[in-house]
């Protein structure tokens, strides 16, 4: 997985920046501290730094897929919460610069030194505002640690009751599971898997859906999780979809070969695992002597940042039924080709999100940086008579945590 050194010089010059001018509101607020305290932060301080850029470098250079999953996961995502932290700082690290800059303008026109200004103040203006900053770097790096702690295994279950006129008599009360996002690759180990499949099982859910994102990089990532997984059962079935992060597009490959070869094991993987895995098709779910569809559109967003996989008009052809429900990853794509399509969905389920794993997710206020991204970005939507529900996702990816933004197994009940 090597990259070429071009690509590196901004972030490493953007990390030493970062660092640097962080470390100069360190240094203020040490300078009366003693001699031995100082060099103990300022060797813990940059000790960080140059593990944070060594470990940059060698994932540049080296099979990053190799790695102990707790380096690739914990250790690089504590790196990054601190980065984040820092940056949060920065606006009261320049607002204390442009003090200083306004102070050296005006200081030949004043009689009174700085000195003056400041007497009989227990600290200056710069070390209340270096203060300033630490803290505000300090709280972001609690909280995410928190996240990282207490967050990412704590399953909630999310129920919806939603009532629809054309649902047929026999599905009246069905219960469906939605799941999304397991990304196996981020897990510690089966054991926390287990206790999610417990939990599923436990709602006695007539069908399960997965809608997509089963790993984070490469198949091979779910082979542990395959015993465990396969536990997951429901009378009529349980069915996928792929997002993503399933097509091992964010692989380096040798070949093409190689990245078909992947994709192979993850068609494999499914049907070990015995779920029924729809790719731009639809298949019919009979109950009694009635019935509704139910389709699978693989990957597709309005964003240019991901290769579209889906072709809708496939996946809705030929469908004869009253109710549908579509399985389709990204929640961009329902405005974008879902809600004008001639076929009527009537209840879409998405992913994708994750909430960003992060923000406030509460019944009357929901606020999360997700929503800067997508309009649809968490729980129920409707629009006339159309729904779309976005998971928040059971697994997590790149930020080791949650806070906020619960890993999520959604239940509906659906009613006529």
């Amino acid at each position: 997985m090597k990259l070429n050194l071009f690509r590196l010089f901004i972030p490493l010059i953007l990390m030493l920046a970062i660092d640097i001018y962080f470390f100069q509101a360190v240094k203020t607020l040490m300078s009366g501290s003693s001699p031995i305290s100082r060099k103990i932060v300022i060797i813990g301080f940059w000790a960080i730094t140059t593990l944070a850029i060594t470990l940059l470098l060698s994932a540049s250079f080296t099979n990053w897929h190799e790695w102990p999953k707790f380096i690739k996961t914990y250790v690089f995502g504590v790196i990054v919460i601190l980065y984040l932290s820092k940056i949060v700082s920065l606006p009261f690290l320049a607002m204390d610069d442009l003090i200083r800059l306004g102070k050296y303008v005006f200081s030949k026109g004043s009689t009174t030194s700085d000195a003056q200004s400041t007497a009989g103040l227990p600290i200056s203006r710069s070390q209340f505002l270096m203060g300033t900053a630490l803290v505000a770097a300090a709280i972001p790096f609690g909280t995410l640690v928190y996240g990282i702690i207490n967050g990412p295994y704590h399953f909630v279950v999310r129920k919806k009751k939603l009532v629809f006129k054309n649902l047929p008599v026999a599905f009246n009360g069905i219960k469906i599971i939605q799941l999304s996002d397991i990304h196996t690759g981020s897990w510690e180990s089966p054991a926390h898997m287990q206790k999610a499949v417990d939990l599923i099982n436990k709602q006695g859910a007539d069908m399960v859906l997965f809608t997509g994102d089963l790993v984070n990089n490469l198949s091979e990532e779910a082979y542990p999780f395959i015993p465990v997984l396969k536990q997951i059962k429901a009378p009529l079935g349980v069915y996928s979809s792929l997002g993503n992060h399933d097509y091992g597009d964010y692989s380096q490959w040798e070949s093409e070969a190689d990245k078909s070869k992947n994709m192979e094991a993850m068609y494999q993987i499914h049907r070990d695992l015995g779920w029924k895995l729809l790719r731009n098709e639809n298949i019919l779910i009979r109950r009694d002597n009635e019935s509704i569809a139910l389709a699978g559109c693989e990957n597709w967003g309005a964003s240019l940042r991901f290769t579209k996989y889906g072709d809708i008009n496939k996946t809705l052809k030929g469908i004869d039924a009253p109710f549908t429900i579509l399985m389709s990853h990204d929640p961009s794509h329902w405005e974008a080709q879902i809600l004008s399509h001639p076929h009527h969905v009537d209840l879409t389920l998405a992913g994708h999100t994750h909430g960003m794993q992060f923000g406030a997710d509460f019944k009357s206020f929901r606020w999360s940086p997700a929503q800067w991204f997508y309009k649809q970005w968490a729980d129920l939507y409707q629009k006339n008579d159309k729904y779309i529900y976005v998971n928040r996702g059971l697994g997590f990816i790149g930020y080791p945590g949650r806070v906020g933004v619960k890993a999520e197994i959604a239940v509906f009940e659906l009613s006529c």
